[in-house]
């Protein structure tokens, strides 16, 4: 061992050999992007221009929002993530995959591990809420009991609880609309896309499907919405893609949100107004859906 007070005696030299480094910090992992679109064109078979050249990217767990007119291609995007569409040029990625060389046969396990809700969606007419949300988690391969249990905390997490046993005629639009993005949800998926699923409702109803989005997005699930709302979507502060005629004009990074918002806190900044303390009961239990939701992704890791 060598002598510490002969090492440390005034006037001598050290050699830096013989002084330990620090080992540098590790770098901060790259989040990595769910959704990539490269360079992106698409022209409809009527030769209208569905997007030109568009470039972006969507980062994992992130909630995101595609904004624009009637016929800016926020439902081209949503389409060609689909491969409803194919691209006339260009790339689009998911998870690290170019959707060009999915193969059809392949096509259908790609879909499972995407949830879709539109603003048309429709709901079987002689089906219970709850019955919708069993039905949707066939493909999981659960067994009926399983169903059942996950379709009730599906219900708890989304509000539903107290309609489990309403047929879609007994539902008010905004109430439809929550089942049609409670039963996309229902097999957890890790992409979660939304195609202006508040049009047609009332600027409140419009806030609570966006909380409810907000809350899908906590348990991990990414969560792509398009919507012409722009004015709504500002007051979200999140990672904003605008497009206009077939064009991305914008992109605005996230970041000026409040971390660890609750969903009562989010929708009363939309508000712009303070949280309502009646609701404290109701968000808690939607909140205790949400942390156990985290926990199964985490339990079932994210598919590719």
């Amino acid at each position: 061992m060598p002598d510490r007070k002969h090492l440390f005696r005034r006037g001598r030299t050290i050699s830096p050999a013989a002084t330990p480094k620090r080992p540098p910090p590790p770098a901060a992992a790259p989040v990595e992007p769910i959704i990539e679109f490269r360079g992106v064109s698409l022209v409809h078979r009527s030769g209208a221009l569905g997007l030109e050249r568009a470039t972006f990217a969507i980062a994992r767990s992130e909630l995101a929002f595609l904004t624009g007119p009637a016929g800016a291609g926020k439902s081209t995007v949503m389409r060609l993530l689909t491969k409803e569409l194919e691209a006339s040029g260009g790339s689009v990625w998911v998870a690290g995959r170019d959707l060009s060389r999915i193969a059809r046969s392949g096509l259908a396990r790609y879909r499972r591990n995407l949830g879709l809700v539109r603003h048309d969606s429709v709901l079987m007419a002689d089906r219970s809420v709850q019955e919708q949300i069993v039905d949707a988690l066939r493909v999981t391969g659960a067994t009926r009991d399983e169903r059942a249990g996950w379709a009730s905390d599906v219900l708890r997490l989304t509000g539903l609880s107290n309609r489990a046993d309403g047929l879609p005629e007994q539902l008010t639009p905004g109430e439809h609309r929550r089942v049609c993005i409670a039963r996309a949800f229902a097999s957890r998926p890790p992409l979660l896309l939304a195609d202006e699923p508040a049009r047609g409702l009332d600027h409140e109803t419009s806030i609570g499907i966006m909380r409810l989005l907000y809350r899908i997005n906590l348990t991990g699930t990414t969560v792509l919405v398009a919507t012409r709302d722009r004015a709504l979507v500002a007051k979200l502060r999140r990672h904003v893609i605008e497009l206009d005629r077939g064009d991305v004009v914008g992109d605005t990074a996230a970041g000026l949100q409040a971390e660890d918002e609750s969903t009562r806190e989010f929708a009363a900044r939309v508000r712009g107004a303070s949280a309502d303390s009646e609701l404290d009961a109701a968000e808690e239990r939607a909140a205790s859906a949400v942390r156990l939701a985290r926990a199964l992704h985490r339990d079932r890791g994210q598919p590719g």
